[in-house]
């Protein structure tokens, strides 16, 4: 099998995280700098046997897109046309950050990692990915 990568897309950052082959589990991959965020999944995508990948949709309380949308979609626009026949699936975001803060204080990490922006979008990123395999899983 192949993996799966997930991305918390953020204006600054971009959280991503990458399946097992075995697409049973979620891990942190890395963050990087969003300008750069299409020329690593092509390079990771060259080197990697990846059968789809997963963007977390950023959604208000009341369903409706949130701004970042605007962001999000050209990015997606771009990443498909460079990857025509890699499917992109777009999966719920909302709450992720807030989860990735909690995890991050139940670790017991000390408070300057606990103020890394890039790890709760990694962080972020794992989850939405974690949800996506579960939700295939039943």
């Amino acid at each position: 099998m192949s993996r799966i990568i997930a991305i918390d897309y953020g204006r600054k950052r971009t959280g991503i995280a990458v399946s097992d082959t075995l697409q049973m589990i979620a891990n942190g991959l890395t963050t990087v700098p969003t300008h750069q965020l299409l020329t690593f999944i092509l390079d990771y995508v060259s080197k990697e046997p990846v059968e789809r990948i997963i963007v977390g949709l950023p959604k208000q309380m009341n369903n409706e897109a949130s701004e970042n949308m605007k962001n999000i979609e050209p990015f997606v626009h771009a990443l498909k046309k460079k990857l025509p026949d890699m499917p992109v699936e777009y999966v719920d975001e909302r709450f992720t950050s807030v989860m990735a803060h909690r995890t991050i204080l139940e670790a017991g990490l000390k408070k300057k990692d606990r103020q890394n922006k890039a790890l709760v979008d990694e962080i972020s990123a794992t989850i939405i990915l974690q949800t996506y395999l579960e939700s295939k899983r039943f």
